[in-house]
């Protein structure tokens, strides 16, 4: 049976149950846990380590009332980025690539942001459909306009990350059945491609967190209008 590019995208299954279940899970088995001793190890070290960091970056243009959402941010770009390169390794699934799951973590956080911005500073979250000086008749078109683009901007993140990501596998698996295919007919070739291959899976480790990042940035920019 062939099979098509696109098929590695499908959420696997067994015994009719999907195992998309499982690969949302893995991330979290993998994150060193909080210990009792006097001394942590490396691993705990370095994560200690990069979660102030990121999180002091992340929070810095925030005022105080936003820095409730630095353990959401900061846990959501951890579990997107484990799920991102664990989906670069042979045999296995990323749930990231489908747009539901990405819509799915979009959609409400943004809501979170907008209902946050009208609960706490109703007149300056509304401000953010008309500037200030428009002409009379531009009022009603640019109320449309920028009420259009506040709803875009969910469905811009989930199609970002699942766009990016679904690009790259793709790359990755063409690129990859060309270096088996040129194999017995060019092998100079072959290992040129191979080369390039090896070059392209690194440019999508750099991919999978920098698309992390940046989904939790521009929530955190969202976050930044409406506290």
């Amino acid at each position: 049976m062939s099979l098509s590019f696109f098929d590695q995208f499908m959420s696997p299954t067994t015994l009719g149950i999907p195992l998309i279940g499982l690969a949302l899970l893995m991330p979290w088995l993998l994150f060193p846990k909080a210990t009792d001793h006097w001394l942590n190890n490396r691993l705990s070290a370095m994560q200690t380590w990069f979660f102030g960091v990121f999180t002091k970056q992340l929070m810095l243009p925030i005022n105080t009332k936003g820095h409730n959402w630095s353990l959401l941010l900061a846990s959501l770009m951890m579990f997107l980025m484990t799920m991102n390169l664990l989906g670069l390794l042979p045999y296995t699934f990323t749930p990231t690539t489908q747009l539901s799951l990405n819509l799915g973590l979009a959609v409400p956080l943004w809501l979170a942001t907008v209902l946050s911005g009208l609960r706490n500073q109703t007149t300056h979250a509304l401000g953010h459909m008309l500037p200030e000086g428009t002409p009379t008749p531009l009022i009603p078109v640019l109320i449309i306009i920028e009420t259009i683009s506040l709803f875009i901007r969910p469905l811009a993140l989930g199609v970002r990350l699942t766009a990016n990501l679904t690009a790259g596998h793709l790359l990755i698996q063409l690129i990859s059945t060309a270096v088996l295919v040129l194999m017995p007919l060019m092998p100079a070739v072959s290992v040129l491609t191979m080369i390039t291959l090896f070059l392209l899976t690194l440019l999508e480790v750099a991919v999978a967190m920098i698309q992390a990042y940046v989904f939790v940035l521009l929530l955190s920019l969202y976050l930044q209008e409406n506290v």
